[in-house]
């Protein structure tokens, strides 16, 4: 009788964790965010955030077919992509994708490459890193005579969407012959899957480059290049000026926060700057309580972890209407 009872407690037990576990999946922009979030949270509150870190294209997969609890994507959904998967759409934080190299000699922000050098490099025009377009704007480095490693995404990418964003909006060609997406026919390079992967592949490629998003690359001392804002002013990937172009963002909750943050305005502005997402299924409201609960301590208390990670939070106003948007579809 008492082993029944022992086993009784212990099924009791094992439901209660398993209820208190959240499932997520999907881009690799945010994870080491989520989970750092997710490591604070269990140890404060006792729930349990799982994220798997498979890609904003996974992501939308998984939450469209209701494999998880929610998706994540850097790549923001339309509204009519929005009425078709049916789903709530709200951003959790803000980082940055930056232009990665591992050439012998040259540090951390020390080689300029303008946004047209960047896109020529993808286009496969540019293939040598002593290439006179590159030389011009670095007479003072020791750019070597080789050849130049292209490394980008293998699987389908929010981080590659907002990639291609940058270089449609920089340069004409690639617009007219690659466009825009989370996976396109790309021109050159050796492919890596997710942001792990493309960091691990720069730092064990000589004179390599590649973009990832600015924590893997802060995480792993990658070297970064120095960019040029859409007036052509050189900008270094650096904390204010990630936040300068994430204040040229407008939201509403009306497209669901739709918003794409490359090339804004701002004299200030680093030219890769992107927001990243969260889906919750309109069919799980009890479970999407659960998962706004999570957030909404993160808004409140997870800042200071995700700065030292080299991501910029949302600002207040952002998150009061991003819980009004949770207060208008009854999950708070």
């Amino acid at each position: 009788m008492l082993k029944k009872s022992i086993a009784s407690l212990m099924l009791c037990s094992m439901a209660l964790i398993a209820a208190d576990k959240i499932n997520g999946a999907g881009a690799s922009f945010p994870a080491p965010a989520y989970f750092s979030w997710a490591y604070s949270y269990e140890q404060e509150v006792g729930s349990q955030i799982n994220y798997q870190s498979i890609g904003s294209g996974g992501g939308i997969k998984q939450i469209s077919s209701r494999v998880v609890d929610f998706g994540a994507s850097d790549e923001p959904l339309a509204k009519k992509d929005i009425t078709e998967v049916k789903v709530l759409q709200f951003p959790s934080l803000i980082g940055s994708i930056v232009v990665a190299h591992n050439i012998a000699g040259i540090k951390d922000g020390e080689l300029k490459l303008r946004n047209e050098v960047v896109a020529d490099i993808y286009l496969g025009k540019i293939k040598k890193w002593n290439d006179a377009k590159i030389a011009k704007d670095n007479p003072n480095l020791k750019l070597p005579n080789a050849d130049i490693t292209v490394v980008r995404r293998s699987d389908g990418s929010g981080t590659t969407y907002n990639f291609t964003s940058f270089l449609a909006g920089v340069s004409k060609e690639w617009k007219d012959t690659f466009g825009v997406g989370k996976a396109v026919d790309w021109a050159v390079g050796i492919a890596a899957k997710g942001n792990e992967g493309v960091t691990s592949m720069i730092a064990q490629t000589p004179n390599s480059i590649g973009y990832l998003e600015n924590a893997y690359a802060l995480k792993n001392n990658l070297s970064r290049g120095v960019l040029t804002t859409k007036s052509g002013k050189w900008v270094a990937p650096s904390d204010d000026n990630f936040k300068a172009a994430a204040k040229g963002a407008k939201w509403s909750k009306k497209d669901d926060f739709y918003q794409l943050l490359v090339l804004q305005d701002s004299n200030n502005a680093y030219p890769i700057v992107a927001a990243t997402f969260i889906l919750l299924p309109t069919d799980k409201s009890d479970m999407n309580k659960k998962i706004v609960t999570f957030f909404n301590w993160a808004f409140e208390k997870g800042d200071d972890a995700i700065i030292k990670l080299g991501y910029v939070p949302l600002p207040p106003e952002t998150k009061n209407l991003i819980r009004e948007y949770w207060r208008d579809n009854g999950l708070i």
